[in-house]
């Protein structure tokens, strides 16, 4: 099959697209399929990124919404050339460029919703909500109605999209996402990490790893560690790891200035390869106790790595997580992350090692990115 991904961004942080992409692409390359992307991007900036497959950038486009009509006169010249073509993500001028030029071809589309149709973003800002409901009635919601199908990462997501923009029906499907073994040795890894961050040497740890954004709870976690201080043992720290891209993060260490904690609070920044697999190998658990997480790749990485997790009940996957007794979960609110911590830490060491080899299995049996990318392709093989 010859595949076409069309994407705003390939920066891998900007989330979760670029990450559904690359694992997808990893597993359909090694099975013989030809895959390429388009993004807003300009040419140099999609030439620097570590793909295994080649992006044409046909440049940032006007502001934030990234208008670039370069876009639909590259897919009027190339749709042909491809069998699928798959867009990723609403509200940025990828999906409705993509249209334009798509409504025409008979080449089938698809379009990830990658969890921007969920009810908290409506709930956080509500005036942002009406300007896109606007905007899906002039443009966004053909572009998902006259789509082969809207792809949903898990049933959580699906169920949270209904009835979020009124105006335009569309065929729904289910597409899970997964991860790959981690590879490399345990061990290198985990020294890695330690050498990247000395003070936690004979320390325990939860771990956050993400992008530090409010709408990942951070605040709410910084809050929780400290209501929990005083009863936690006195060698369990929290990390949180991720890129800073609003500027937060000094804030959030004010924060855990003024409740005492800022010793037992830790901030690497963003991490990468073995650092970041030995962060996951050195935790006791991943704690995410976000408002709105459309699949969560870190939790399948910690997972992957026989990591408990614990998890807000806004993580989409929190079905499986609970199904395969992977870990706790609880509302995304101060009072639900203290209970994460405090139910967590209240389990014997044999209890703990437990839930890490559930989360194990769990892993194998829902978010192995072998199997999930082969049934992406059978879900737009057979529609």
């Amino acid at each position: 099959m010859r595949l076409l991904h069309v994407i705003s961004s390939t920066d891998p942080e900007s989330g979760g697209p670029i990450e559904a992409v690359r694992r997808i692409s990893e597993v359909l390359l090694s099975d013989g399929h030809a895959i390429q992307a388009v993004s807003l991007e300009s040419r140099e900036e999609a030439a620097q990124r570590s793909l295994p497959f080649s992006v044409t950038g046909v440049g940032g486009g006007v502001g934030r919404y990234r208008y670039n009509p370069s876009l639909t006169r590259w897919l009027d010249r190339h749709a042909r050339e491809f069998d699928v073509i798959v867009l990723h993500g609403l509200w940025n001028y990828s999906s409705l460029g993509s249209w334009r030029a798509l409504r025409n071809q008979s080449t089938p589309y698809f379009i990830f919703a990658h969890g921007m149709m969920d009810p908290w973003f409506r709930d956080a800002y509500p005036l942002k909500h009406a300007l896109k409901q606007a905007f899906w009635r002039l443009g966004e919601g053909r572009v998902l109605r006259d789509a082969k199908a809207v792809l949903f990462t898990c049933e959580e997501e699906k169920l949270r999209a209904r009835g979020v923009f009124q105006g335009f029906n569309y065929r729904e499907r289910i597409a899970r996402l997964g991860t790959h073994e981690p590879d490399g040795d345990p061990a290198v890894q985990t020294a890695a990490f330690y050498a990247a961050m000395p003070a936690l040497m004979g320390r325990r740890f939860m771990l956050f790893i993400g992008r530090i954004h409010p709408k990942k709870g951070c605040d709410l976690l910084v809050e929780a560690f400290a209501g929990e201080a005083a009863h936690l043992p006195a060698d369990l720290d929290l990390v949180v790891a991720g890129p800073d891209q609003t500027g937060w993060v000094k804030e959030l260490q004010k924060m855990a200035q003024r409740l005492d904690i800022a010793d037992r609070v830790h901030w690497p920044g963003m991490v990468k390869g073995d650092e970041k697999w030995g962060a996951f190998r050195s935790a006791d658990a991943l704690v995410l106790p976000s408002h709105q997480e459309n699949f969560g790749f870190v939790v399948a990485e910690a997972m992957a790595c026989g990591r408990p997790v614990l998890i807000s009940d806004k993580v989409n996957i929190w079905r499986e997580v609970e199904s395969a007794k992977a870990g706790l979960v609880a509302p995304d609110t101060v009072e639900g992350t203290r209970d994460l911590i405090r139910r967590f830490t209240a389990l014997s060491a044999g209890e703990r090692a437990g839930i890490g080899q559930n989360a194990r299995n769990g892993f194998l049996r829902y978010f192995q990115a072998e199997t999930s990318a082969r049934d992406f392709l059978r879900v737009i093989e057979t529609q």
